[in-house]
């Protein structure tokens, strides 16, 4: 009997032994420590570029479990909303549509340059190539295709479209974003992929040319804008998985980023 209980005891204990094994194996987490989610939820409270956009998303009920036994919706918003991703095509003609962007360009390391102690008091901050060295001095020299990631801190303030928003009297906005000098160093000194950042526009908010979005999408990048959550991800190390909506044509699109934190 007490053999019987030890060869049952053994062969359970074994079978779990590999189950395990096989369930860390076959999970994507099994290599990585966290999976951190960059997305704001999408909703008719998401703060919008132009002004009033309170009717920008829409989104109807067209199925319900208890009369058609099952669940859908309709919706309806624009491309440029919530956390969503700029294809080159939005400002450069003939350029890649979302659909067109490469996929192996979707999945790259992440560099994080925290700039939120200065741009605190600074609504028009503007990332320079200082911070950029000041990151390099302390992580290392950025990667090669790599996308780089900006947390100003600007998303604590999403809750508020208005002072996210935060449009003077005249209505121009004042936010953070890159400076035309950080983004020509990013893309012909260190061949980035991307560039992201936890406002409304890499472009910072007086911006009337919208230098940055010129310059970098005429140059195959793709931008990520309302990113959140970037205070939790490390400066470096991390990878990004960038998965946006594949429309047909599209200028750009609802996109799900993820950090994937070894």
């Amino acid at each position: 009997m007490k053999i019987r209980t030890f060869v049952v005891g053994y062969v359970l204990a074994l079978a779990l032994l590999v189950f395990a094994q096989h369930h860390t194996q076959a999970s994507p987490a099994g290599e990585f420590r966290a999976v951190v989610d960059l997305t704001h939820t999408i909703n008719e409270r998401v703060p919008t570029f132009e002004p009033g956009g309170k009717d920008a998303y829409q989104a109807e009920t067209i199925a319900t479990i208890e009369k058609d036994h099952y669940f859908a919706r309709k919706i309806s918003l624009p491309e440029h909303f919530g956390t969503h991703i700029d294809a080159p095509a939005h400002f450069a003609r003939g350029l890649w549509t979302v659909d067109q962007i490469p996929p192996e360009r979707l999945i790259a390391p992440m560099v994080v340059l925290d700039v939120s102690a200065n741009a605190k008091n600074h609504p028009d901050y503007q990332i320079s190539v200082d911070d950029i060295a000041g990151w390099e001095q302390a992580n290392g020299q950025i990667p090669l295709g790599a996308v780089v990631m900006v947390h100003t801190g600007w998303d604590s303030r999403w809750d508020s479209p208005n002072r996210y928003r935060n449009a003077d009297a005249k209505g121009i906005m004042h936010f953070p974003g890159y400076s035309r000098d950080a983004a020509q160093f990013l893309v012909e000194g260190r061949n980035v992929l991307g560039l992201g950042i936890d406002t409304l526009s890499v472009d910072y908010g007086p911006s009337q040319d919208f230098d940055v979005h010129h310059y970098t999408l005429a140059h195959s990048l793709y931008h990520l804008e309302n990113v959140a959550n970037l205070d939790r991800v490390p400066v470096s190390g991390a990878t990004v998985v960038v998965a946006p909506a594949k429309l047909e044509g599209g200028s750009g699109g609802p996109v799900r980023i993820l950090a994937l934190v070894k």
